[in-house]
């Protein structure tokens, strides 16, 4: 007995000495990458606020003693630039240099298709935070996953809204990426399939363009009832201020083709020319909230002396499925935590379960928010107040 005694104590001593001697994977820390745009071409300000909720997602983890036993959490943070190469370095660095085991915080579908491309092969799994485009989960990788809207889903919900406003005549003016390509195609094809009695205008533009007049010109000629702004960042900005220059708005209105007027710098930009536009949105503050959701809310509001807004949310709720997922598999492995992200059930910054399901086509991998079409009603109206002209997938 005394023998067993000496020879289990001399083993923990060897044990302890080992530890010290050579660091083991229980205090290294986990990285999780961010692949975001901070700088143009691609639209910074949806980076940063991705980021802003990436990075609280990080604090409520290592608040809470980490993953595994006591690994700290980390970011391996990297700008795309909005560019498809962008997003193919960027993703390469975070898993092949920095060790990352998951991949989020996509905001542009060109870059979120193109990493995918790298990440079949290396394996590590990517999570789209804001990009919608059909083939980010219409291929089927087992690597890609999505927590936001989908193409075919917003033109289900735009074409609605046309529908009730009576809308027969409608542009649509889109930048020449994945996104805006791709809106266009899906709105012309669900326009043909169901028969609905909207005559399209429908043109493009490269994204780098500063004068967007040519292409408003002809929408001024069309007269539309309804001019679509499927331009991301400055594209969008310019178009708003252009389509105001040459008198079509506000006469004819106005739909943005994601949530940008929501974000605090948005009347800055447009003062003049804001008031009576609609635009898409993910969230209501009227929407409940999680346990999650709401811890996040309080933390972001005392960081940043302001109310978080969709961007930011799905920052957070991305890092924080990753990290659930990473304890559900007891594992770091790429493999495992795919196969948990499968299988598993997530909490997320809103109320319910999120769950990713091997679903037919582009709903593959997939978890989509509620669809909602806002507009203002005055200038330099909080969007918060702004009418509900839409809301659908609740």
């Amino acid at each position: 007995m005394r023998s067993l005694k000496f020879a289990a104590g001399f083993g923990a001593l060897i044990a302890a000495v080992g530890l010290a001697a050579h660091p083991t994977q229980a205090q290294e820390p986990i990285t999780v990458g961010l692949i975001v745009p901070l700088s143009p071409p691609g639209d910074p300000t949806a980076g940063q606020l991705i980021r802003r909720g990436a990075e609280l997602a990080v604090d409520y983890y290592n608040g809470k003693g980490g993953l595994l036993g006591g690994r700290k959490l980390q970011l391996s943070v990297q700008d795309s630039q909005g560019r498809p190469e962008g997003g193919v370095a960027a993703y390469r660095r975070v898993v092949g240099e920095d060790k990352a085991v998951g991949v989020t915080g996509f905001f542009h579908s060109s870059v979120n298709i193109a990493a995918n491309e790298v990440a079949k092969t290396m394996g590590v799994p990517t999570i789209g935070t804001q990009t919608s485009a059909a083939d980010i989960t219409a291929k089927h990788y087992d690597i890609a996953f999505r927590t936001h809207l989908i193409d075919p889903l917003r033109v289900v919900a735009w074409l609605s809204f046309m529908q009730g406003k009576g809308f027969k005549r409608v542009s649509l003016v889109a930048e020449t990426s994945d996104y805006g390509v791709g809106l266009i195609t899906e709105t012309e094809k669900q326009v043909k399939d169901k028969k609905l009695p909207i005559e399209l205008q429908s043109m493009t533009f490269d994204r780098t363009s500063t004068d967007l007049t040519p292409q408003l010109l002809q929408v001024k000629a069309f007269k539309p009832d309804l001019l679509v702004n499927i331009g991301v960042g400055a594209p969008m900005d310019l178009m708003i201020e252009q389509a105001a220059t040459l008198g079509i708005t506000p006469s004819t209105p106005m739909l943005v083709s994601y949530d940008a007027p929501i974000r605090p710098q948005f009347w800055q930009l447009h003062p003049n020319t804001g008031d009576k536009l609609y635009f898409i949105a993910y969230y209501s503050p009227k929407q409940k909230l999680s346990e999650l959701g709401a811890w996040f809310t309080k933390a972001y509001e005392e960081k940043y002396k302001e109310s978080p807004v969709y961007s930011s949310l799905n920052g957070f709720g991305d890092v924080a499925i990753l990290a659930q997922a990473i304890e559900q598999a007891a594992s770091t492995d790429p493999k495992a935590i795919i196969n948990t992200l499968e299988t598993g059930k997530f909490a997320f910054w809103s109320s319910g379960d999120v769950t990713f399901p091997k679903s037919e086509g582009v709903f593959w991998h997939n978890f989509s928010p509620p669809v909602l079409i806002l507009q203002f009603q005055k200038p330099n109206q909080d969007w918060k107040e702004a009418d509900v002209a839409l809301e659908s997938g609740k």
